[in-house]
């Protein structure tokens, strides 16, 4: 009999300590999960607001909440406060930051989510360049399946474009703390017949919107990164092309503490219209003439801003002394000797008959 007892006060025990851990579970009912949050600054304080999917019978409606308070987690508390939820901030998306806020640095925002891991590192981050306020007015107005119409235009199986770059929490902290790497966020508005207008990219420097590159400027930005630029129309004075492909290859080296860099980017395109009677050498010279021009018209903007979001001052990291890794902005960057080299191959002419076939 007391074996019997003394197992079962063996087993109760485990319970306790097995339970121990749900303590502060919450019911995914009694949960509020924002897949959005806007930042912008009112005076002193930020006001935030949070893009909340509500389910319905059929589809999904967004509800926008907004508060003010000196620090992110003073307004949520608040929030959550006046809420009969719980304040969920893991499931968020999406981080839209207003233009005036971005101009004034961004550090402490970044630095604070980083910090409390309330908010997903991968959530993408975008910057509001018009009137904030209307710009959340109309997000709740959409009805989509995912409560946040938003969230389409950065799926990259979805309505993501290789002219809109993706910039994520930890990319912008990352930034923030390096010598040699500097970040572009994508900068959005309501559009005029579209809901959102994609207006090219802020250069952040040390959290701080320094400069503006376009929309055709990011999709070199792209690039260079990696991302394929497929899909992307070139319009031309002699036609149109779509390019299919795209390879980038470099060398690198440190002559006299004058960074070279030697960029050879390939691209296989294929012409969708002309006018004309152009030769496939023509379009293909307008084309490497034009992303030349555009490449080299970003680069300058890297430079006198001392911003490097090509994060070329990484390849660099080796060949210069760690004391001296401060001054890639300053002193390397507007030194950088760049020999750029495009490549275009036209892979065909598209679904017409050579004329002269």
């Amino acid at each position: 009999m007391n074996g019997k007892r003394l197992i079962l006060s063996v087993v109760l025990l485990m319970l306790v300590f097995i339970n121990s851990g749900c303590w502060d579970n919450k019911d995914i009912n009694n949960r509020v999960m924002p897949v959005v949050l806007g930042v912008s600054k009112e005076s002193d304080e930020y006001k935030l607001y949070l893009q909340i999917p509500i389910l319905e019978e059929e589809t999904v409606r967004s509800q926008v909440i907004t508060g003010n308070g000196r620090t992110i987690n003073e307004v949520i508390d608040k929030l959550s406060t006046n809420l009969d939820s719980n304040i969920d901030l893991l499931h968020i998306k999406v981080i839209v930051i207003d233009s005036e806020l971005a101009e004034e640095g961004v550090k402490d925002i970044i630095s604070g989510i980083m910090r409390s891991r309330d908010v997903p590192s991968k959530a993408l981050v975008a910057i509001c360049d018009k009137d904030f306020e209307q710009f959340f007015e109309t997000m709740k107005q959409v009805k989509i399946a995912d409560g946040s119409a938003l969230l389409e235009y950065f799926e990259k199986n979805a309505g993501w474009n290789p002219q809109i770059a993706l910039t994520r929490v930890w990319h912008v902290y990352r930034s923030i703390h390096s010598y040699t790497l500097d970040v572009a966020i994508p900068i959005i508005h309501l559009g005029e017949s579209t809901l959102i207008e994609f207006a090219g990219s802020a250069i952040i420097k040390n959290g701080v919107m320094v400069d503006k590159i376009t929309s055709d400027e990011t999709l070199l930005y792209n690039a260079y990164q990696g991302e394929s630029a497929h899909g992307k129309i070139e319009v031309l004075d002699k036609g149109s092309v779509i390019i299919l492909d795209n390879k980038l290859n470099y060398h690198y080296q440190l002559e006299n503490d004058v960074p070279l860099l030697t960029l050879d980017l390939d691209l296989d395109v294929m012409i969708l219209e002309v006018k004309g009677e152009p030769t496939k050498e023509k379009i293909k010279n307008e084309l490497e003439k034009l992303l030349k021009s555009r490449f080299e018209n970003m680069l300058t903007k890297m430079k006198e801003n001392e911003a490097d979001i090509l994060g070329v001052g990484q390849l660099f990291r080796k060949e210069i002394p760690r004391s001296k890794l401060k001054d890639w902005r300053s002193t390397y960057l507007p030194n950088l000797d760049l020999d750029l080299k495009i490549e275009v191959n036209i892979r065909n002419s598209g679904n017409l008959k050579d004329p002269g076939a």
